[in-house]
């Protein structure tokens, strides 16, 4: 596997050194390293061979002091910008994010009727949702099919209404510099129709409130180098023997996704300048669908059938079918693709009074082969990040704290 760059490595790596002292203290340490080898029996084959698992994780401890303020540890497991990963449906957690903002400085509030036009051969219109309560598409109920079940077309329809410039450009202004959204989820259009993006607008009582026309992105957000990975690739069911090129792919770094969970989570204890515009309803309404099983659903209504609780609950609980506890919560948001496998959650057992920040990426492609769905997810990908979540929660069961956390902000009511 290869990442080719095409620019001499020695300042950008002083840059990313700066970003990162800038943006938190990550422990230069072997922390994580040393709780995993304590479980030969969970970690033995990863640990053997990081660097085929592609494996990084970061892990965030929280210590309260009596006025129940933050304070934050952070440990690093081989960290490493320059290691690309795709990341799947990560992405659709800033879409969110970015969406409500959007909202907020328009005045619309969330729940209000959002219609998409198509004027492209490769664009499609929505005018009805019928898993909504009243039948119609909202960026409310877009953000809860991604919360809840990492639904593809909900962040495609975000992704329309914020604009591919406005969704880099924004990312980039919080200091989320090295992410770039370049495309749809999902979908057959390619790189330089990805940058056209759908006229909208929301109606209330029948008239049109606002409106944009379509939109073409004119400016370019390049990887730094080609990304060649892999040994092939199926096209058309034809095996391609040479690498994928994940040049115009989406990029979503550790590090970022890390802080992102911070901001949205503890968006006192990070600088201003990198918070996102959003409401205190914006807050809860996040927290509860990023923790709410599919169970606890009233729309869409199928998710009480269609989808267990550990459907889209990765770290910690491995994608279980069996029922999972309701006094532990992931509020998070993970993704797998082309065999990686990632999780971005804070963690939290309300009973125990626990509370941490875990995040972590796994390749799972023992053949090196994309495209043909043959990914080790269930024997390789899943049963690493129940183990990551599980010695990671073990720790914290055991370790002392100087105050017991409350944790009121993140108790939510949930639908059912």
């Amino acid at each position: 596997m290869r990442f080719f760059r095409s620019y001499n490595l020695l300042p950008v790596l002083l840059l990313s050194l700066a970003a990162l002292s800038s943006h938190a203290q990550y422990h230069a340490d072997n922390f994580i390293e040393k709780l995993l080898k304590k479980h030969p029996e969970r970690f033995s084959a990863i640990l053997k061979n990081p660097e085929k698992y592609q494996v990084q994780v970061l892990y965030t401890k929280i210590d309260r002091n009596k006025n129940n303020i933050p304070h934050f540890t952070t440990h690093s497991y081989r960290l490493n910008n320059s290691e690309y990963f795709y990341p799947a449906s990560t992405v659709k957690l800033p879409a969110v994010a970015l969406a409500f903002e959007k909202l907020n400085k328009l005045g619309i509030d969330k729940n209000t009727p959002m219609f998409t036009g198509a004027v492209r051969p490769e664009q499609t219109p929505v005018n009805a949702d019928s898993s909504s309560e009243n039948g119609l598409p909202s960026v409310a109920h877009y953000a809860k099919k991604i919360l809840l079940a990492s639904d593809n077309d909900a962040f495609n329809r975000l992704y329309e209404f914020i604009g591919q410039q406005e969704f880099n450009d924004s990312l980039h202004r919080k200091d989320f510099t090295e992410s770039r959204i370049l495309h749809r989820l999902d979908s057959p259009i390619g790189p330089e129709n990805n940058r056209y993006t759908n006229p909208v607008r929301f109606e209330k009582d029948g008239k049109i409130i606002f409106e944009h026309e379509a939109k073409y992105n004119n400016k370019e957000y390049n990887a730094p180098g080609q990304i060649l990975k892999g040994k092939g690739y199926l096209k058309d069911g034809a095996l391609v023997n040479e690498p994928f090129d994940f040049t115009k792919k989406n990029f979503f770094p550790l590090e970022e996704q890390h802080r992102l969970l911070k901001t949205l989570f503890f968006p006192d204890q990070v600088p201003a300048s990198q918070r996102f515009n959003l409401t205190e309803e914006d807050y809860r309404f996040m927290y509860q669908y990023m923790s709410q099983f599919p169970v606890e659903t009233s729309y869409p209504a199928n998710y009480t059938d269609d989808y267990y609780d550990g459907f889209v609950k990765f770290l910690l609980f491995g994608a279980t079918k069996t029922r999972l506890p309701r006094h532990i919560r992931l509020f998070n948001k993970c993704g797998d693709a082309y065999g990686f496998l990632l999780d971005n959650a804070y963690i939290a057992d309300f009973e125990k009074g626990i509370e941490f920040m875990l995040t972590a990426v796994i390749y799972c492609n023992e053949d090196e082969i994309f495209n043909d769905d043959k990914y080790d997810y269930e024997t390789v990908g899943f049963p690493f990040m129940a183990n990551l979540g599980k010695t990671i929660f073990e720790y914290e069961l055991e370790r002392k704290r100087p105050h017991r956390p409350d944790l009121s902000r993140f108790e939510v009511e949930y639908d059912k």
